[in-house]
């Protein structure tokens, strides 16, 4: 069955909101970020680094190999490496501290990727899209602008997290009160705006469940494993390894989903991925949270990498 029929019933006026639920969940994480975090990074580069190359060259670079290689339909292909260029998530820095890793790492990880993501996700999107020979036509027939695509990613993400910062620095002990309500709110909100679009469209998602469903959930283990492994092989300690997976492994669709409804709302094909993936990972980033939740790592873990390769 050919996925290029999808017709995706779509309101406009939901982009609003939408871009509306993006900066809002960033503007909450951002709220107990300081310059400091970005200062420990400068001190002690090595895991954000390898998260960063990971996040943003080697997740796209396969993602793009193994749909020119498996000649997925291209429209599939197109929103697999939207999802492969979005940054992390906010969700993984909860789900690392379910699952006893890096705490800091995970936090610091999400600033710097979402700051990145300003450049990297459009020009890795366009590249990548560009470099894949069955998506590429679509590129032509969309005309995609990146200096547009690079606009909307920093008022969603860069704007609201430079705000965040200012609120957290200029009124610490209100960021104590909002913050954590203001992230259950946001999760809420967009979690209902994905039930709405299921609900709206629950023919055209069962119709092609088949199609989409073992893509998203591949594709996803493609990026919680390049995130293990590339932890794991660069010697990092368990608890950097943890952070580093679920930061690689969970990405921000709902950035995919703003990208999608305001460069191509006909592309059910790429919606049917980027919804999906919003649902699919929460229900694999937690079930590994709490999978490494039940084996606590001991303090000596934390500081000798090479010591404990054998965690299992």
């Amino acid at each position: 069955m050919n996925v290029e029929q999808v017709n995706i019933a779509f309101d406009p006026s939901s982009l609003v909101l939408i871009n509306l639920i993006v900066a809002l969940m960033m503007f909450g994480v951002s709220l107990d970020l300081r310059a400091e975090d970005f200062r420990r990074i400068a001190r002690a580069p090595r895991a954000p680094v390898i998260g960063l190359l990971a996040q943003f060259l080697l997740l796209p670079a396969l993602t793009c190999l193994a749909c020119w290689a498996l000649a997925i339909q291209p429209k599939l292909a197109l929103g697999m490496t939207l999802i492969a260029a979005c940054p992390g998530g906010s969700f993984s820095n909860i789900m690392t501290w379910m699952a006893r890793g890096n705490v800091a790492l995970s936090v610091s990880m999400t600033a710097v990727s979402s700051v990145a993501a300003s450049v990297l996700t459009p020009l890795n999107f366009a590249f990548y899209a560009w470099l894949n020979p069955h998506t590429r036509p679509l590129l032509t027939q969309i005309a995609l602008d990146p200096l547009s695509l690079l606009l909307l990613v920093l008022l969603v993400l860069g704007v609201p997290l430079l705000a965040g910062m200012w609120v957290g620095r200029r009124f610490p002990q209100l960021t104590l009160k909002v913050e954590k309500p203001l992230r259950l709110v946001a999760l809420l909100v967009m979690l209902a705006f994905v039930a709405l679009a299921f609900s709206r469209n629950l023919q055209q998602f069962t119709q092609h469940f088949h199609l989409f469903f073992w893509l998203v959930v591949a594709h996803n283990a493609l990026a919680l494993g390049t995130g293990y492994l590339s932890a794991r092989l660069s010697g990092l300690p368990p608890a950097d390894r943890r952070a580093l997976t679920l930061e690689v492994g969970i990405q921000n669709s709902a950035l995919g989903l703003v990208i999608i409804f305001t460069f191509f709302p006909q592309a059910g094909g790429m919606l049917l991925i980027a919804a999906f993936w919003g649902c699919w990972h929460l229900i694999s980033g937690l079930g590994l949270a709490w999978l490494w939740s039940r084996h606590p790592l001991q303090p000596e873990a934390l500081l000798t990498p090479l010591a404990n390769l054998g965690e299992k």
